[in-house]
């Protein structure tokens, strides 16, 4: 049986006979030519097609991919269509300048939007914005014309120093398990608000407490029988009822079906920084901004020894703008940024040179105490960063920078066999390591303890080692050149055979 909503319209159309003409014969002929040019499996398309076909499967992709998302997140826990939705904001790291501006736009996003209220997720280990500026951000959280919750979660998140106390200027709060409050120091006192901390203002000012401490200190205010707020749908589950400005939020309603009664929840908006936000945010934390750093003065030094503007010099650039930010961002002290600036140019010594020596092992030592002095304020390097940080510098200057300088200015080796015997002069001392100079080309020597030669003296090439002469003195050589000629199996050398050859044949001859 079958139902139309517009039965008379739909016999209307249907009244009409239809009438098919069909082709005449021959019919195999046609579908077997048609099934012929509909099988392509034979056939190959240019690659420039295939390029051009998968760069538009990709673009499609791309900008179908924030759609989805956003699909996907509005829809996510929307069931009670019936009310505005709750807009969630996600603070994770350091509030910096990019954040706590991130926050104030997600509040005025959200009351343009219409928003019940907007639930910040926190996890943050305090801020590096000064005071006047996060009480700025805190009179905004309290005043907002919407109610900002903020929910410190998920489980194992933080909420401490200046980032902790903008609980006590929100409108509810809620804290998921195994999470870490506290170390709030000097409170924050933003103009016309009551911060709403409690006992918590001054119990937890230089300690931490866990989920359950911190509820039984007040520092939970949302209407929900659970100890902790594992998930943000719990969060915006306990915002029903709250209050605020003389309006009472509906987040949640619940409904009963066979017997079972089930919550249903408004919608929820996912936000985040921008992607250039994002990007700034993230390089203006301790770890990435002083990797960052680093990063650029060995790239850069690593210019310095190759031909022309590379790859290594474009990134370091990069590198060094998105490291200084970061650092500009952060609380760290002067000398220790110079420190770590002036051990790179020293390890840079034994990069001439060709080996890593003394300079070194101070350009590492200046890095490390560099490294564990850079940040004031209590923030600092973890062992990891720290570890990798030094790691990669002696690599560097280690291992990598001299084999690059012995390639990048090393002369080939082929056919050198020519300088065996040839006279130069020593222009500084070989003792037992120097310069000399042979046919006019200044050549690296080594010289036997025993011989040394001194400035000015004439020297014979009695071997080659890579790039490097050994040499012995005009006269009275550790060696003779002689010896170094290639011995016969009988153990004579060439000239000592061929004279035995002509003994022979004249003891013949007689």
């Amino acid at each position: 049986m079958t139902r139309t909503r517009r039965p008379r319209s739909a016999a209307a159309r249907a009244s009409a006979a239809v009438t098919v003409v069909l082709p005449t014969p021959p019919l195999p002929a046609t579908i077997a030519k048609r099934e012929a040019v509909n099988d392509c499996s034979g056939t190959t398309l240019p690659p420039e097609e295939l390029v051009r076909r998968l760069a538009i499967v990709i673009l499609l992709a791309t900008l179908a991919a924030p759609a989805a998302r956003a699909f996907a997140q509005d829809g996510g826990t929307a069931a009670n269509q019936g009310a505005a939705p709750v807009d969630v904001f996600k603070v994770t790291g350091l509030i910096d300048p990019v954040l706590a501006d991130g926050i104030d736009k997600a509040i005025d996003r959200a009351v343009k939007n219409g928003s019940q209220a907007l639930v910040i997720q926190m996890n943050s280990k305090g801020a590096v914005v000064s005071r006047a500026r996060m009480e700025r951000l805190a009179q905004h959280i309290a005043t907002s014309e919407i109610p900002v919750a903020i929910w410190v979660g998920p489980s194992g998140a933080r909420a401490t120093g200046l980032a902790g106390q903008l609980l006590g200027a929100a409108a509810a709060t809620g804290i998921a398990g195994k999470t870490k409050i506290g170390n709030f120091g000097e409170p924050l006192a933003p103009a016309g608000v009551t911060m709403r901390l409690g006992d918590a203002a001054q119990e937890l000012r230089g300690r931490t407490v866990g989920s359950q401490d911190a509820r039984q200190l007040g520092l939970v205010r949302i209407g929900s029988k659970d100890p902790t707020i594992e998930i943000v749908k719990n969060m915006i589950a306990g915002l029903d009822g709250l209050e605020y400005n003389g309006r009472v939020l509906d987040t949640a309603i619940e409904i009963v079906q066979d017997g079972t009664t089930q919550q249903q929840l408004t919608g929820a908006r996912f936000t985040d920084l921008g992607l250039t936000d994002r990007l700034f945010h993230t390089v203006a934390s301790p770890p990435i901004a002083y990797l960052l750093f680093i990063a650029a003065l060995a790239l850069l030094i690593f210019e310095l020894y190759t031909a022309g503007v590379g790859l290594a010099g474009l990134i370091g650039a990069g590198c060094l703008v998105l490291g200084c930010y970061g650092l500009g961002a952060l609380p760290v002290r002067g000398w220790a940024v110079g420190m770590i600036v002036a051990a790179m140019l020293v390890s840079a010594v034994d990069v001439q040179v060709g080996i890593p020596r003394f300079w070194t092992g101070v350009g590492l030592l200046g890095n490390l105490v560099g490294a564990l002095w850079l940040f004031r304020d209590g923030f600092m390097l973890s062992w990891i960063t720290l570890s990798v940080g030094m790691i990669a510098i002696a690599l560097t200057f280690i291992v990598g920078m001299p084999s690059m300088v012995r390639t990048r200015f090393a002369t080939p080796t082929i056919g050198r066999e020519w300088m065996i015997g040839e006279m130069g002069e020593a222009v500084i001392a070989v003792d037992p390591e120097g310069i000399v100079e042979v046919r006019g080309a200044q050549w690296r020597a080594r010289a036997n303890r025993a011989t040394p030669v001194g400035r000015g003296d004439k020297v014979r090439v009695v071997g080659i080692d890579g790039v490097t002469l050994e040499v012995e003195p005009e006269s009275g050589g550790a060696r003779d050149y002689r010896e170094r000629r290639p011995k016969t199996d009988d153990g004579l050398v060439d000239g000592d055979a061929l004279a035995s050859d002509e003994s022979a044949s004249a003891s013949g001859t007689n």
